[in-house]
């Protein structure tokens, strides 16, 4: 600021073919007062006043020195630092910057403030009583001040659009993101919850397997004992493990079941979501994939965690089917009471044989460039919470023009809607 607009002011131009001059020095100021919000304007004043006035009197010195004395120079610029000064106290008095921030009262009072920081510059001029004499000069001061205002405010407002469009794409990422974590959390707990019945039925094993060693025959007592007593540690082992794993889990469901306005969305909304993650995925993976949405207007607000994680794994799932280029299509409609939501891809698609048992948990076609196959989980999470649900999934036979592989997850409407 304390460059900018002593340079801003040597920028001059005379709209009324006469003495009077117009510089940017004062847009630059109002531009730098608006934004700089950690400063005191009187403090902005002082400084900005001071640096123009010796700005001035240097750059005369520099190229009129043998012209004009010292003094002189003094007695013609020192008058603009009350300007600055008068400038900056009526913007603080006035509370320019209060938020919320209301541009047509901004640039009203601005209108003002500029008008009589003019005024107040003109009266400690020796050549007061002569610009005063024209009558004309009130209304030229009042009209540069109603141009410069708006002209800075327009250009400010510009600038604080550009960053709210930005803050809010950054925010609708991290929205996102944090939507996706969510949902992928659902099928984490799925499986947790298949260990967790895992681990029950490992310690009732254990302390059966312990109390038919406590039974054997007591002529190998010793040996007999001490397999028994490893049951049973093993049994508690595990037994902890399992309550571990309560904690985890109950953890994981209170964040995932705790309602509120921002768990329900747009079903369009998700689909787009669901759209523009499983696009950058694609293009992660090296593949050229188009995605086709369709969703229903009539769709009401959907959960969107249990939405976005059942959707979401069979959209990857299509577009991990797809070799290089394929289409993957999206819809969801609603017949009578039902949710529909159907993903299809022009993959390889998937033979008669393996439909029953792409169900199956651990069963899986794909692996890695290092040949590890995937966990096999997807398809029977979706299958397990959309049966939780009161739902299903299947596998469709009657495909569409250009599909090889098609799947439905049918839900009931009331289990995806907010209560009430």
């Amino acid at each position: 600021m304390l460059i900018a607009v002593p340079l801003a002011g040597e920028v001059k131009f005379y709209p009324f073919h006469d003495d009077f001059r117009i510089s940017l020095g004062t847009p630059v100021f109002f531009f730098f007062l608006l934004w700089i919000r950690q400063v005191a304007p009187v403090l902005s004043g002082l400084a900005v006043g001071a640096c123009v006035a010796l700005f001035r009197i240097g750059w005369d010195t520099l190229f009129h020195g043998s012209e004009l004395t010292w003094g002189s120079l003094f007695q013609l610029h020192y008058p603009v630092f009350f300007y600055y000064l008068t400038y900056a106290c009526l913007f603080q008095l006035l509370r320019m910057n209060r938020e919320p921030y209301r541009p047509l009262r901004v640039g009203a009072l601005d209108i003002v403030i500029e008008t009589v920081s003019s005024f107040a510059e003109l009266s400690v001029r020796h050549s007061v009583a002569e610009e005063w004499s024209r009558i004309t000069v009130y209304g030229e001061i009042i009209l540069i001040a109603l141009i410069r205002s708006f002209f800075v405010l327009g250009f400010y407002n510009i600038i604080q659009l550009r960053q709210a469009v930005l803050n809010e794409e950054q925010q609708r990422a991290q929205n996102e993101q944090v939507l996706v974590m969510i949902s992928n959390l659902y099928e984490e707990s799925v499986q947790l919850q298949k260990t967790l019945g895992d681990a029950e039925s490992i310690t009732r094993d254990c302390y059966d397997l312990y109390r038919s060693l406590q039974e054997l025959d007591p002529a190998d007592a010793a040996q007999t004992k001490a397999l028994a007593q490893k049951a049973l540690l093993i049994s508690g082992q595990v037994h902890d493990i399992k309550k571990d794993n309560q904690r985890i889990y109950a953890g994981l469901a209170k964040l995932i079941n705790e309602e509120s306005t921002a768990d329900y969305m747009e079903a369009g909304q998700i689909g787009e979501l669901i759209v523009r993650t499983n696009r950058k995925y694609a293009a992660a993976l090296g593949k050229s994939v188009q995605f086709q949405l369709h969703v229903e207007a009539v769709l009401p607000a959907l959960q969107v965690f249990t939405v976005l994680s059942l959707v979401n794994n069979l959209a990857a799932n299509a577009v991990e089917a797809i070799r290089q280029e394929g289409i993957v299509w999206i819809e969801a409609r609603l017949e009578q009471e039902w949710l529909l939501f159907r993903v299809a891809d022009n993959g390889p698609g998937i033979a008669d044989k393996r439909r029953e048992r792409i169900f199956t948990p651990g069963y899986t076609t794909k692996y890695d460039a290092a040949g590890q196959p995937s966990t096999g989980m997807g398809l029977f999470y979706i299958r397990q919470v959309a049966e939780g649900l009161g739902g299903r999934i299947v596998v469709e036979e009657e495909l569409r023009e250009g599909e090889s592989t098609a799947l439905t997850i049918c839900l009931p409407l009331h289990k995806l809607t907010k209560k009430g």
